[in-house]
């Protein structure tokens, strides 16, 4: 299954199934090309995962494979969805694009096992982490860099686990270019041991969003580029980039 939450004609908020090319929410249906998309879900939080794939790693100078994953946070407030503006922050330079999938909590959970952990996955989507690099580099301060308003686009859509392939792509386009790709087999923690390691010391709600991590591939965003995040069973996430 596949779910959307949008807004309808009259500006309410609705959660319908994608079938094929038509969303159905009650007795009505509608056209995915002229409803306005709102976020899969609504989290308390994000936990996001640095350096989830080797690649990446390797790229950004660490060799060694990490004993377990490396963990930080954005805010509810970084959250926009499929269509929206990536606006820019003011008077930085390097801001990139890193593509994702995530997943979403379908269940309150804690202290899970790795072997009970999908049990509590309500499925995937897409996320992009945009990052200002000259607050993270330059002072290591991940919260300028990582937490700023709008910095999440999530979306177009909730998927099932059962939707997702076990050998699932992962691709970011820049400006129609293709600039990371990667399968879901290549992640350094699978979803199972993330959601078992995240939940040993909080408390996963409903809605919240684990971040698994960018592949090798990160790159600046400029006024007026068009950025795409596609998961295999997903879909894409399509957002342009604006100035404040």
């Amino acid at each position: 299954m596949r779910t959307v939450r949008f807004r309808d004609e009259m500006g309410i908020a609705r959660t319908g199934e994608l079938i094929e090319n038509t969303i159905i929410a009650g007795s009505k249906s509608y056209d995915p090309e002229s409803i306005d998309y709102l976020p899969p879900c609504e989290p308390t939080k994000i936990i996001c995962q640095a350096g989830g794939y080797m690649d990446h790693r390797e790229e950004s100078g660490f060799e060694d494979r990490p004993e377990r994953p490396e963990l930080f946070l954005k805010g509810p407030n970084c959250v926009s969805g499929h269509g929206d503006a990536i606006e820019l922050p003011p008077g930085r330079e390097t801001v990139d694009f890193e593509g994702e999938f995530a997943v979403v909590i379908g269940e309150q959970c804690r202290a899970v096992t790795e072997e009970d952990a999908i049990q509590y996955v309500a499925g995937y989507t897409c996320v992009n982490d945009v990052s200002n690099r000259d607050d993270q580099n330059q002072e290591r301060n991940w919260v300028r860099g990582k937490a700023f308003d709008g910095s999440l686009p999530i979306g177009p859509v909730l998927a099932s686990p059962d939707e997702i392939p076990g050998d699932a792509t992962l691709t970011l386009r820049h400006n129609g270019k293709v600039k990371q790709e990667t399968s879901l087999k290549s992640m350094i923690f699978s979803v199972e041991e993330l959601v078992a390691n995240i939940s040993e010391l909080i408390t996963l709600e409903p809605g919240d969003v684990i971040a698994t991590g960018t592949p090798y591939g990160p790159d600046s965003l400029a006024e007026g580029d068009v950025v795409e995040v596609e998961f295999e069973g997903v879909g894409t996430l399509r957002n342009h980039v604006t100035t404040r």
